[in-house]
């Protein structure tokens, strides 16, 4: 049974810790006053910028772009390194504006002022509203946003990389938590089982890996490996390099079969998907950490394909395969709020709350927070009979 862990691969979002506060130059005071003629979402259309005043001083650059109505936004945190934060759900009603940041958990909602030069108003992370001021910029005032360091160059699609190097030892049981992550050309694991590195590997649910020895599941190891060859691997790469080291150092054989197996399907709803914006960083990677939240439980999920984000519901949440048919190609940011059960994360849950502001159950959450059903369904899946496997050799 799988611990609530941090999983797949790549760092957590930019924003970690509460972020945009207020804006000295702002007025102090959110004009109510009618926008006069001429005001409105063209008008709101620029580049605006504020800073957080928490512990520490983070200013934000925010573009507003309007297309024939039709408002888009990107915030820079610009002390921060200056990576492109997508926002969803960007409206101007009157003066009341307000849009959505998925991959940091945020909502903003302000006031726009009479003469269109100042936005006053909050951005409200993990429930926590902070105040933000933005002041429209001009030419002259502007601040420059840095240029983002430069990714690793990606490893040439044709490459059959393998582990140059790879240590694999016995977890630590006192050091809590598991978990899978990439930093650079760095891999590593901490208390993950040999059920759970095949299944991130081989992209299966438990129950489609059959024939394990009694340890299987059971003995966690930690796994630290570095790619021969050049450049920044994709996750096709990373999990041939995991299917080559199972092979070598645990000596996996196994063969395939089909086995008809109840199964949950992921669909866009009637409305179609919403609050997900598509990610365009061009990243390799994506990046999917739970965190606590009241009542439940946070997904901030950034640049993340729909294969990935199914592939973390059947590795980590669900207690069956989840198969994608949503049609979504892109990479998205998104945030999912919901109230795990029993069913969920092998039993390892928080206590139920009776907090009337706690997030609703994951199947709801999915419908109203990102316009996505989960219907349960029987059908046939490709499992894994394990035919041979041992212990790890020695590094």
């Amino acid at each position: 049974m799988k611990k609530l862990m941090l999983c797949l691969v790549a760092l957590a979002a930019l924003f970690a810790t509460p972020v945009l506060r207020a804006q000295t130059a702002a007025p102090a005071a959110t004009t109510t006053a009618p926008v006069p003629a001429g005001h409105g979402q063209g008008d709101i259309a620029g580049t605006w910028q504020g800073t957080l005043e928490t512990d520490h001083h983070l200013r934000a650059v925010m573009k507003i772009s309007n297309d024939n109505g039709r408002l888009t936004a990107v915030v820079y945190s610009i002390d921060q390194g200056g990576q492109p934060i997508n926002a969803t759900g960007v409206a101007l009603q009157g003066t009341a504006f307000k849009f959505t940041a998925p991959s940091i958990n945020g909502t903003y909602e302000g006031k726009l002022s009479a003469d269109g030069k100042f936005i006053t108003g909050s951005l409200t992370q993990n429930s926590q509203p902070i105040p933000l001021n933005f002041v429209r910029a001009t030419p002259e005032t502007a601040w420059e946003i840095p240029v983002p360091p430069a990714p690793l160059k990606p490893m040439a699609a044709d490459a059959d990389p393998s582990f140059e190097v790879a240590t694999i030892k016995p977890s630590d049981p006192n050091v809590p938590g598991n978990w899978f992550s990439v930093k650079g050309r760095n891999f590593t694991t901490h208390n993950i089982s040999l059920a759970g590195l095949i299944e991130s590997a081989y992209g299966v649910h438990a129950k489609q890996i059959v024939n394990g020895p009694d340890w299987f599941d059971k003995d966690t190891y930690d796994l630290n490996a570095v790619p021969d060859g050049e450049g920044q691997p994709s996750n096709k790469q990373w999990n041939t390099m995991m299917q080559k080291l199972l092979a070598d150092r645990f000596k996996l054989t196994f063969h395939h079969e089909q086995r008809e197996l109840p199964v949950f399907v992921l669909t866009v709803g009637k409305d179609g998907a919403k609050n997900m914006a598509e990610n365009t960083s061009g990243g390799l990677l994506p990046s999917l950490f739970f965190q606590g939240t009241k009542g439940g439980i946070m997904l901030p999920a950034r640049n993340a394909t729909m294969k990935d984000f199914t592939g973390l519901l059947q590795e980590v949440v669900l207690d069956r395969p989840v198969v994608d048919q949503t049609g979504l190609k892109g990479r998205y940011d998104f945030t999912l709020k919901w109230a795990p059960d029993d069913s969920q994360f092998g039993g390892h849950v928080p206590p139920a709350s009776d907090d009337p502001s706690a997030p609703p159950s994951l199947f709801t959450a999915l419908q109203e927070q990102l316009g996505l059903k989960l219907v349960p369904a029987k059908g046939p899946v490709p499992v894994l009979v394990i035919d041979h496997v041992e212990k790890p050799s020695p590094n």
